[in-house]
């Protein structure tokens, strides 16, 4: 059983108790100022002081490494350095939600990836629609790649209902989108690939997949080899922000094991008896190696990247000079309204298009809760395109004219797009607005029906769907023995099923077992006995539960063997409302029937349980 703190409960630190709104209004604040750098910049590069935009950011700035001498200027220094850890965050996340996360179903993944392959087809087949041949065809690659970070800010600033699926689908998008431009900047706009850094950067990536082999120091490791891959990429002339995706796509993620966590338990137990340097040390390296490396990144580097990387970026980026002359030439001129609707139409069509018939081929999957409408509003929102964008402009176009041209269409562009998905959203949303899934339980609690310990009337009602092979419900269960403790018989405790099979190969053999201990009324004794030997899940081992709380054995055979599909069914059951709520973890608690998001030890459920409690 879990040991019992000595501090009231309630008073757990804010740490461990953050308040999902807290991290949506932080994601607002992010956005605004992105917003507000943007609109700086722009009005910085048309005031009486445009000169001193162009120059500070033109400032040239010196690396050499040994016969290599690189120059760029501080506008490079944002796009290519300080972006790098912009893209390292969004590879961090999407290799998460790959692994242990929404898109571990390949169905569902395949659909944003096949959606960034068309997004970046058809915006250039209809540019080169409008501009078929000459130097405006060169320019083909301004209107294949959506500004990634804008996206984030955009839709943050948009907010359409329940966004979390949607900005996952958007950021997996987004990073096949910079991958496949970043591809076609290295083909088509390079001239001088330099192939000896080019192999140094191959060498490097490889060292980078063996450092989750270390004993120790892999964070460093981390640090130093992903400093030389981006140096290495700059060298060869290749976009130096892909070293921000590559490294954290070899950074591991893994949910917390159990061995791991009882470990750090022990060692906590033992530096209270005995306080010393070296449990300190030793506490202090089982909790951080409890959390993978992944997860830990995201959480100390995400708000750099938000409150400062981003709106550094907008400020070097955005500042795009609008006078008469080029506003006028621009009106007419067909390389401007091509680029136009390449990002526009393009983007929307393309993205739109593919997921559509992903969808409908059965090819792949949305996730419950994304609807098409949705990825539409997503879609339109993606032909916001500043930053390769603007680069390509620089580096397929030598005419200044027509430069500017260029640049016109990528505003009027992102302009256009951030209005259309901010206009699809708002009356998608009103005509038919999205379903939250998840949210609540679909199943009403039946004292009749479900596993129930408490009262059937009780004020209060705690469900908690879990696999009696995951660790972590184990450790729940000292959790929810002290929260009935708290409210006596004014809480009704529910368990349902939802075995992770993927995960747990005997979860539902074990959940089957303690159905059949269900049919001679002893649920509760065999989920103890299963939670206490979760190494020991064979189904000779179920039988020997049986007889240790004294089960008729007969019966119990044939309830779960000769007549199981009572059982089964009863199991299944369960599993399918999981699903349909598009749970992926155990233990998912709902607390009065709404789902608890945060920490499940006794303090933040009492806290919750307290929080819902109806008026008297």
């Amino acid at each position: 059983m879990t040991e019992v703190s000595a501090r009231p409960v309630g008073a757990l630190p804010s740490r461990f108790s953050r308040d999902p709104k807290a991290s949506r209004s932080s994601g607002s604040r992010a956005a605004a100022l992105l917003l507000a750098a943007t609109v700086l910049a722009i009005v910085w590069a048309n005031s009486p002081w445009a000169h001193t935009y162009s120059e500070f950011w033109d400032t040239d700035v010196a690396l050499s490494f040994g016969e290599y001498r690189a120059e760029m200027s501080v506008k490079h220094l944002v796009n290519d350095g300080l972006m790098a850890f912009f893209f390292f965050i969004v590879g961090l996340e999407v290799k998460s939600e790959f692994v242990i996360g929404e898109l571990t179903d390949r169905a569902r993944a395949a659909v944003p990836v096949v959606a960034a392959i068309a997004g970046l087809i058809v915006p250039a087949v209809i540019f080169l629609a409008f501009n078929p041949s000459g130097e405006n065809a060169q320019a083909w690659g301004v209107v294949i790649s959506t500004d990634t970070a804008f996206l984030v800010g955009a839709l943050a600033v948009v907010k359409p209902k329940f966004p979390a699926r949607l900005r996952i689908f958007l950021l997996t998008l987004a990073v096949v989108d910079d991958v496949g431009a970043l591809a076609a900047i290295a083909l088509f706009y390079t001239d001088d690939l330099r192939l000896p850094p080019l192999g140094v950067a191959v060498v490097l990536i490889v060292a980078l997949a063996c450092v989750r082999r270390l004993p120790a120091l892999r964070g460093p490791a981390y640090a130093v080899l992903g400093f030389a891959l981006w140096i290495a990429l700059y060298l060869a002339h290749v976009h130096p922000t892909l070293a921000g995706v590559a490294v954290a796509v070899l950074i591991p993620v893994f949910t917390p094991e159990r061995r791991r966590v009882e470990q750090t338990v022990d060692l906590v137990r033992a530096f209270r008896q005995s306080p010393n340097p070296h449990y300190a040390r030793a506490v202090t390296r089982g909790l951080r190696e409890s959390i993978s490396i992944n997860e830990r990144l995201q959480t100390a580097v995400g708000p750099y990247v938000s409150f400062v990387v981003l709106p550094i970026f907008a400020l070097a980026n955005a500042g795009v000079r609008l006078t008469g002359e080029t506003l006028g030439t621009a009106m007419t001129s067909p390389l401007t309204w091509g680029v136009v609707a390449g990002l526009v139409v393009g983007k929307f069509v393309g993205i739109t298009g593919a997921t559509a018939l992903m969808s409908v081929t059965g090819w792949g999957q949305l996730a419950p809760g994304l609807s098409l409408r949705r990825v539409a509003g997503g879609a339109a929102l993606s032909g916001i395109g500043f930053t390769i964008s603007l680069f390509i402009v620089d580096v397929a176009i030598t005419d200044p004219a027509r430069q500017d041209q260029a640049r016109v269409g990528v505003l009027i562009a992102s302009v256009l797009a951030f209005t259309l998905g901010w206009a699809l959203f708002r009356i998608t949303d009103a005509i038919s607005p999205p379903e939250p899934v998840g949210l609540t339980l679909v199943r009403p609690v039946d004292a009749e029906r479900d596993h129930v310990r408490g009262h059937p009337n009780a004020p209060l009602v705690l469900v908690e769907y879990g696999d009696f092979e995951c660790p972590f419900c184990s450790r729940a269960t000292g959790a929810i023995d002290e929260v009935r403790a708290h409210f006596g018989d004014d809480l009704l405790y529910v368990w349902r099923h939802f075995p992770l099979a993927r995960a747990h190969p005997r979860s539902f053999d074990a959940a089957r077992a303690c159905e059949g201990a269900a049919m001679q009324g002893r649920f509760f004794d065999m989920a103890r006995q299963l939670f206490a030997h979760q190494d020991d899940l064979e189904w000779s081992d179920m039988y020997r539960y049986a007889v240790a709380i004294g089960l008729d054995i007969e019966r119990f055979d044939q309830d779960v063997r000769v007549h199981a599909s009572k059982v089964l069914n009863r199991v299944r059951d369960d599993a399918q409302d999981a699903e349909s709520m598009d749970l992926n973890s155990t233990p998912t608690f709902f607390v009065n029937g709404k789902r608890h998001r945060g920490p499940w030890d006794a303090a933040s459920l009492i806290r919750a349980l307290e929080a819902g409690r109806p008026p008297r």
